[in-house]
């Protein structure tokens, strides 16, 4: 059964300053899936990422969310259900791994609520809750992109854009980092488009996959069936 759509991009060009990153690139995302973009470095992979979360502007293009035509904006696309965990395992060093959780949840109103998604996010991530009061910047990289994705999880988004979460980890963390991201796809349903160079092992739990060369999609098409 064909799932239901939640993102949808069409002829989506965005340049940086004079230089033109993204050539009219088309993909669309279903709920639940897991997609893979790929390609060269420079190619535009991470630029993508950024124009869809409406952290640099988009030139012409047109992108849908869950089939309503939307401006990407950040606050509007956080509010939306979609989360961004940028490359480099990007936590606040000197705040504690709960206080980086609530950073995540910033938005929520509700303090019950909020202790709620901290609890669900350190469920998943067990070492978290071991060292809740520990600075982030004092854990180790595996345990900072741990934190990294907890906190992209305190608003339940039904899509999470992730950018390079493997880069300079150990190579034997690399698999729980995968392992990771089916779990949080299988327990909550949450779609994602992950740009990562360690392409072998992306393509293992990938539904769909999507190569930007030069800045144009090459290559699409369902990968697992």
């Amino acid at each position: 059964m064909e799932k239901e759509t939640l993102l949808k991009i069409e002829k989506l060009f965005a340049h940086y300053g004079k230089n033109r990153v993204l050539e009219g690139v088309d993909i669309a995302v279903g709920k639940g899936e897991i997609a893979a973009l790929t390609g060269p470095n420079g190619s535009g992979k991470s630029t993508l990422l950024k124009a869809i979360f409406g952290l640099i502007p988009i030139q012409s293009g047109r992108v849908f969310w869950q089939g309503k035509p939307i401006i990407p904006q950040t606050m509007l696309m956080v509010d939306a259900g979609i989360a961004f965990v940028p490359q480099g395992r990007r936590v606040f060093p000197h705040l504690t791994v709960e206080e980086n959780l609530e950073m995540g949840g910033f938005t929520l109103q509700n303090k019950r609520e909020l202790e709620a998604r901290k609890k669900e996010a350190m469920e998943i991530f067990p070492v978290l809750s071991a060292k809740r009061k520990a600075k982030a910047g004092t854990l180790s990289g595996g345990e900072q992109q741990m934190a990294a994705l907890a906190r992209g999880l305190m608003t339940h988004p039904k899509l999470l854009l992730l950018d390079e979460p493997t880069l300079g980890l150990a190579s034997d963390l690399v698999d729980e980092v995968f392992a990771w991201i089916q779990k949080i796809n299988h327990i909550y349903e949450t779609a994602f488009i992950v740009v990562e160079h360690n392409t072998a092992s992306l393509l293992a739990i990938a539904h769909q996959v999507f190569m930007i060369d030069k800045g144009e999609l090459a290559v699409c098409g369902n990968h697992l069936i």
